[in-house]
């Protein structure tokens, strides 16, 4: 079984979190579900769950928690010091390019059959009006790559990319966890991965005034930010509503690692990653239950 080659009557989306370093816990859980055939039918990620998301459509096991654990100190990777030296904390040219064309491949051609099987959603925010953008993914051999960046580039730390027309940066100022629009795009049942535990709530963010300065030009961008609190906890309501209705399959850290979303310590990095793995293996029964509770009901 693989992507987009099942008889599944009920489509299942994939929802994926963002949160930075704390993103490897995703990645943990993908390569669970990549272990035990675990194969969506369509998929959106914002920031660090896109990253992820790309590998797990790559159906590359192991490949993100070996190149972060490998490049995480190297200060092109993740750092201030890249931050002032080429405007982005993550350097565009080491961590979109040299990665995963040379340092670590990426299987761009797998990647690229499998896109073409299920949707792809790289979850961005519009600068200029402040709204969502759900930007489908083809190929990352092709500027495509720059949707997937632009979901990454966190507000203040990195430079606006522009994508297309579009002036884009991290998908989480706009839409952290889109299960709104893939119900939106049909997938009536949903797997949704996210990187903080239970019982977590946004509290409005303390750098207001360092936004207002470095983004005095897009009103609507920093509206959006303002209120990213309010749609962050509105929207993990509907998280809970769809899975007390059954309609979603949540899985979320079981314990607080408090892991930075730039962490620096490996042995943290580690333990998220593994916390991932553990999380996925302990849900996989129910999880394969969720997935075919739609074929058993048919019977």
């Amino acid at each position: 079984m693989t992507f987009g080659n099942n008889e599944r009557k009920e489509k299942i989306g994939l929802v994926l979190e963002g949160g930075g370093m704390r993103g490897i816990y995703t990645a943990g859980i993908l390569d669970e579900f990549l272990l035990n055939d675990i194969y969506v039918d369509g998929l959106v990620g914002v920031s660090a769950g896109i990253l992820h998301g790309t590998s797990y459509l790559s159906e590359q096991i192991g490949r993100n928690i070996r190149y972060t654990l490998k490049y995480r100190k190297n200060p092109r990777f993740m750092s201030m010091k890249s931050f002032f030296k080429t405007g982005n904390i993550c350097e565009t040219e080491f961590c979109y390019h040299e990665i995963p064309e040379k340092l670590n491949p990426f299987d761009y051609d797998k990647f690229r059959e499998n896109a073409a099987s299920i949707p792809v959603y790289a979850g961005c925010s519009n600068v200029e009006n402040g709204k969502a953008e759900y930007i489908r993914i083809y190929d990352l051999a092709t500027d495509d790559i720059d949707a997937v960046r632009a979901s990454a580039s966190l507000p203040m730390v990195s430079e606006i990319v522009e994508y297309r027309g579009l002036k884009l940066q991290d998908g989480g100022n706009a839409d952290s966890i889109p299960l709104k629009f893939m119900l939106d795009q049909g997938f009536k049942k949903n797997i949704v991965v996210l990187t903080r535990p239970e019982g977590y709530v946004k509290k409005k963010s303390s750098s207001a005034k360092l936004m207002k300065l470095m983004y005095k030009e897009y009103d609507e961008y920093l509206e959006t930010a303002e209120n990213r609190s309010e749609v962050y906890n509105e929207t993990l309501r509907l998280v809970d509503e769809e899975a007390m209705a059954g309609n979603a399959f949540v899985i979320r850290p079981s314990r607080d690692l408090k892991v930075d979303r730039a962490e620096k310590n490996v042995d943290k990095i580690k333990k998220m990653y593994k916390l991932g793995r553990f999380d996925a293996r302990n849900k996989m029964s129910e999880l394969k239950e969720f997935m075919s509770e739609k074929e058993k009901k048919d019977i």
